[in-house]
C-alpha cells in the first residue's frame, strides 16, 4: 500500500541497511516495470482460467473520482463456480478519462468484457447506481439492469429529509460540532475524560459523507450517544457553547434516528458479496411497507412524514414491469421465499416462464442458451425434471 518510490527515500534504505547490510534493494524502476507486471499477468491468467469455465455471470460496475478528482470506471463479476460457490472478481479499475457519455460508457463495459473473454450473451444482469448516462449506457448495450437497492434507498433517505430548514439546521450542528473535536487534540482529550465521567462508550464522533450510505444516521446516532459528554466539553468554553444541541435540536435528531436506524441493516444486508441477495429484495419492500416503515402511536410527526415519504419513493422507483419480473422470478427461485411475496396472479405465469426455460435448457443437453431470456438458467434433464415434480 505504499508508493513505489519508497525504495529511494533515506529513511527506508537506511532501515533495510540496519536489518541486512548485503541485501541491495531493488530499484523503483523493478517494481514498476518487472515485479508488479508479472503478479498482474499471474493473477489476470489465474482470473480468466476461472472464467473460461462460467456459463452464467452478472455484473456489477460504478464510476468515481479518485482523491485527485481523476475519473475511473470500475467493473467486478459475478458467477458461480463449479462447486457451486459464489465468487466475485474485480478484473478492472480503468481510468476514463473522456467525457461521460452513455455512448462512451456503453463502449467501454463492452469492451471491457470482451478484454476477458466473456460473452455479452452469457451476461444475465448489470447492477448499477441510477446515473441518468449509465443507465442509458445499458440500454444501449441491451442488457438487463438492475439497479442497486443500497443506492436507491440512500436517494430515498436523502430525498425524504431534504428541504427541512429543521433537519438542515440540526444535522449542520452536528457537522460543525463533530468537525470541532475532529481539529482539536485537546478537545478529544476532554472528551474522551467526560465519556469516563458518565459511563459512555468511548466512541469517537463520526462524520457525515455525502456518497457513504448512511453516514447522516451514523453520525446522528454517535452523537445521541455522547450528547452529555458533547455538551460537558462545550459548555466548559464560551467560544464553544454555541455547538451545544438545543432540546428542539435533540428532538429533531431522535426523530430522524427512529426513521432512519432500521434501514441501515437492510442497505448492509443488501450489498453482501459473498451470498445472492436479488432475491431479498422483494421481502425487503414487503418488510418496508408492513412493519419498518409503518408508523406508530408514539412516532413524532417528523417521524412519520420521513417514513411516508421513503416509503412513496421506493415504491414508485421499484413499479417497473421489467424490475418487478425479475425480482418476482429471483424471490420464486428462492426457496426460503418461493411465491410468498408474489402477486397471486402472476404466480402461474412466473412458473410457466421457469419450466420453459429450463426444458429448453435441459434439451440443449449443456449447451448455452442464444438468448438473453435462455440464460437465466441452466440445467440437466434430470434436474429439469426432479423441479418439474417438486413444482407439481
Amino acid at each position: 500500500m505504499m508508493p513505489i518510490n519508497t525504495v529511494t527515500k533515506g529513511g527506508f534504505v537506511s532501515l533495510v541497511t540496519n536489518l541486512d547490510r548485503i541485501y541491495q534493494i531493488p530499484s523503483r524502476t523493478y517494481f514498476s516495470q518487472i515485479a508488479i507486471p508479472k503478479m498482474y499477468d499471474a493473477c489476470r491468467e489465474t482470473v480468466e482460467s476461472e472464467l473460461s469455465q462460467v456459463e452464467h455471470y452478472a455484473c456489477t460496475t460504478d464510476l468515481w473520482s479518485s482523491r485527485t478528482t481523476e475519473p475511473y470506471i470500475s467493473l467486478t463479476v459475478h458467477f458461480l463456480d463449479q462447486d457451486f460457490e459464489l465468487k466475485t472478481r474485480c478484473l478492472q479499475t480503468s481510468y476514463f478519462p473522456g467525457q461521460h457519455t452513455a455512448e462512451n460508457i456503453a463502449c467501454g463495459l463492452s469492451d471491457a468484457l470482451a478484454s476477458w473473454h466473456l460473452r455479452e450473451e452469457q451476461l444475465v444482469c448489470i447492477t448499477t447506481d441510477n446515473g441518468a448516462n449509465v443507465v442509458k449506457a445499458i440500454e444501449l448495450n441491451h442488457w438487463v439492469r438492475l439497479q442497486c437497492f443500497g443506492h436507491r434507498l440512500h436517494l430515498a433517505i436523502g430525498n425524504a429529509i431534504k428541504d427541512d430548514s429543521r433537519i438542515d439546521r440540526a444535522a449542520g450542528l452536528c457537522k460543525k460540532l463533530v468537525g470541532h473535536f475532529s481539529h482539536s487534540w485537546k478537545q478529544k482529550t476532554a472528551l474522551k475524560k467526560a465519556q469516563q465521567e458518565h459511563n459512555l462508550p468511548e466512541h469517537s464522533l463520526i462524520t457525515e459523507c455525502p456518497t457513504r450510505w448512511g453516514s447522516r444516521q451514523k453520525m446522528i446516532e454517535r452523537v445521541l450517544e455522547q450528547r452529555r459528554a458533547i455538551s460537558d466539553v462545550l459548555s466548559a468554553d464560551r467560544k464553544t457553547r454555541h455547538l451545544v444541541p438545543s432540546w428542539q435540536d435533540l428532538d429533531v435528531l431522535e426523530s430522524v434516528n427512529l426513521a432512519l436506524r432500521p434501514l441501515q441493516e437492510f442497505t448492509d444486508a443488501l450489498s453482501g458479496e459473498i451470498y445472492v441477495s436479488v432475491s431479498y429484495v422483494k421481502p425487503v419492500l414487503h418488510l418496508l411497507k408492513t412493519s419498518v416503515l409503518v408508523e406508530k402511536e408514539d412516532d413524532t410527526d417528523l417521524t412519520k412524514s420521513i417514513k411516508v415519504k421513503i416509503l412513496d419513493y421506493m415504491n414508485t422507483k421499484y413499479d417497473d414491469p421489467g424490475t418487478q419480473e425479475l425480482l418476482d422470478i429471483a424471490s420464486f427461485m428462492d426457496p426460503r421465499f418461493k411465491v410468498t411475496y408474489i402477486s397471486s396472479e402472476k404466480v402461474e405465469d412466473i412458473k410457466s416462464r421457469i419450466m420453459s426455460e429450463m426444458k429448453g435448457s435441459a434439451q440443449k443437453e449443456g449447451t448455452h442458451s442464444e438468448n438473453t431470456e435462455g440464460a437465466l438458467f441452466h440445467c440437466s434433464h434430470e434436474q429439469y425434471s426432479a423441479i418439474c415434480s417438486h413444482f407439481e
